[in-house]
């Protein structure tokens, strides 16, 4: 007889085996590592997940075989079939032979939850037994923290569809929508008031009345805010590229750039007055650099025409056939190269804070011996607890930051890559040289660049708008390779961009 195997994930982590629940091991990496195999469900490298688990000065090759072992006792009970398969490259977990529970509301949409029956919602609703592999926090391991993050974030959106639409159909029956309603408002986000707090009274069993009420706040601003849509789609090489929607309105495409990462860009400090503002009145498409953020960080190819080859998947993926194209520092190279090889798409081209020529190309060797020490310190001190290192990077990048600004920055550094992704995009960055594909763009183009930018070289963005025909450059009265919100110097940035994509 074939036995059941069940993985539950929407609360914490619980394996189960013909309805028993099995006793997981004690050590928290081998039960997350049992959560991310099983929810990836695809093939992964040894050498990904020991730098995702166990990236210490230790024997993590070591580690990742002992908790193999562990995990081989609770599921390979059919020695014919094994869930678990392990070789010298690669692990996998089969997903044919096992029942994952988030497989089945992974994918809920507004539109789908609308076509759903009452008995189907709630049946989909009582599969949370609380927040994504709840508990099972790994702070020590950012990448495996990222991933946690953005999948808790996602299945509480999608467990707020469910339980509006049921806190909806059921308005008519406040002591069966109740339940829902209160379930609604403990996840802290968007209020939805789907029982009003003056619900009529209605005749119990007995015939006696009781009143039904819930308590409701004020939405704040935040929780008002319209939620970036995450979704996917695979490069020519198969790397997985995550891409976020917001706004309305004419489409600007921003190409990725270095130390991105979706989720937090959207909640920071730093970033999001600059997706607020661009969302406003256009829809916005950023997505993340392969190797960064929420992207596929198993890539083996970081270079320069990958880069070029995954802007162009992501503008085919939202089906662009005309649309302003926006880079920000080494992607302006890329956004440049993009609108030679598509200037039949490139309705306007915006680039800030940018370059041709990489710090290798530029040919002064005081920049690449600091660049080249930069890369090894990257791959070193990268990942560390000790924020002293990208602090160094932080003051470059905004030095005119607050400390909250700072702290959110010294944290995103860590959390968007791994140190070993940081110094080979680092590293890759400098080789990039478009300088004899500028004269060649047939684009509208605006050139913004910081006066005082610690980051990139004036010099450089001025390089850019004078090797691009008809180029307009705009120069901006800042340090800050990110321009903050309260600087007059981002004010001005957006009424540039405004007019500029408008046609003004």
């Amino acid at each position: 007889m074939t036995m059941v195997l069940q993985i539950n994930v929407l609360g914490e982590l619980q394996l189960l085996r013909d309805g028993r629940e099995l006793v997981l091991p004690r050590s928290k990496k081998t039960r997350a590592l049992l959560a991310y195999l099983a929810v990836t469900n695809r093939r992964q490298r040894r050498d990904h997940l020991c730098e995702m688990f166990w990236n210490v000065p230790d024997d993590p090759r070591a580690s990742l075989r002992w908790s193999l072992t562990k995990l081989r006792e609770l599921v390979n009970k059919d020695r014919d079939q094994p869930t678990l398969t392990a070789d010298p490259g690669s692990v996998s977990i089969d997903a044919d032979n096992i029942d994952v529970d988030v497989f089945h509301v992974a994918h809920i949409t507004e539109k789908h939850v609308a076509a759903l029956t009452i008995s189907e919602l709630q049946t989909l609703a009582s599969k949370f037994r609380g927040r994504f592999i709840e508990g099972l926090d790994l702070p020590r391991c950012p990448a495996f923290e990222t991933w946690r993050m953005f999948h808790a974030d996602a299945l509480d959106r999608a467990r707020s569809l469910l339980l509006q639409e049921l806190v909806d159909r059921l308005s008519s029956e406040p002591e069966h929508a109740e339940i829902y309603a209160h379930a609604l408002l403990s996840l802290n986000q968007t209020c939805y008031p789907g029982v009003s707090p003056s619900s009529r009274l209605r005749p119990t069993r007995g015939g006696a009345q009781r009143q039904t009420s819930i308590s409701v706040r004020q939405p704040t601003t935040d929780e008002l805010r319209p939620l970036q849509q995450v979704r996917y789609c695979k490069g020519r090489d198969g790397v997985q590229i995550a891409f976020g929607i917001s706004g309305q309105g004419p489409p600007v495409l921003r190409a990725a750039h270095w130390i991105s990462h979706l989720q937090y860009e959207w909640e920071s400090p730093v970033w999001r007055h600059w997706i607020d503002s661009l969302s406003r009145e256009n829809t916005l498409i950023r997505y993340d650099e392969r190797g960064n953020g929420l992207s596929d960080w198993n890539a083996s190819d970081l270079c320069f025409e990958a880069m070029v080859s995954d802007l162009e998947t992501v503008a085919d993926a939202n089906s662009l056939t005309r649309f302003s194209l926006l880079g920000l520092s080494q992607s302006c190279a890329v956004s440049v190269a993009y609108a030679v090889r598509h200037p039949d798409r490139v309705a306007r081209l915006i680039l800030f804070g940018g370059y041709a020529k990489g710090w290798r190309k530029r040919g002064d060797s005081h920049e690449v011996a600091t660049h080249e020490a930069m890369t090894t310190l990257i791959r070193e001190g990268w990942g560390k607890d000790n924020s002293a290192f990208r602090q160094l990077f932080t003051e470059a990048f905004i030095p005119g930051a607050s400390r909250e600004q700072m702290a959110w920055f010294n944290d995103l550094q860590r959390k968007s890559a791994s140190p070993i992704n940081a110094s080979r995009l680092h590293s890759s960055f400098g080789d990039m040289d478009v300088s004899e594909q500028l004269g060649k763009v047939n684009v509208p183009t605006l050139v913004l660049h910081a006066r005082d930018d610690a980051a990139v070289p004036y010099e450089q963005g001025k390089a850019l708008a004078r090797g691009i025909p008809g180029a307009r450059f705009v120069d901006l009265n800042s340090a800050n390779h990110i321009l903050l919100k309260d600087e007059p110097a981002f004010a001005e940035f957006l009424a540039e961009v405004r007019l500029f994509i408008s046609g003004a």
